[in-house]
């Protein structure tokens, strides 16, 4: 990722702070992680919105009440030899 230095005026207390609390070493790196969970959290925010939009209908949340039959195609193989009785 490209870097590229600029000048910002900021609120030295909030930096100080927000350095302290993510253990940065520098006011880049605090920058740096702040902006990463900014982006994270708006994102978050824009996909539950989206997900929310999308209501579901009774069909399709009627597929999450059907049951599921499990099957591992594993009867053949002896657990008991391989890990022990009683485990």
């Amino acid at each position: 990722m490209a870097r590229e230095k600029v000048t910002i005026t900021l609120d030295r207390a909030k930096v100080d702070r927000a350095k302290a609390l993510v253990r940065a070493k520098s006011v880049s790196a605090t920058i740096d992680a702040a902006l990463d969970r900014l982006i994270r959290t708006e994102q978050l925010r824009s996909d539950v919105s989206i997900y929310l939009a999308d209501r579901h209908g009774k069909a399709e949340l009627a597929v999450g009440d059907l049951p599921v039959e499990l099957d591992l195609d594993d009867d053949d193989v002896d657990y008991d030899a391989i890990y022990g009785k009683g485990r």
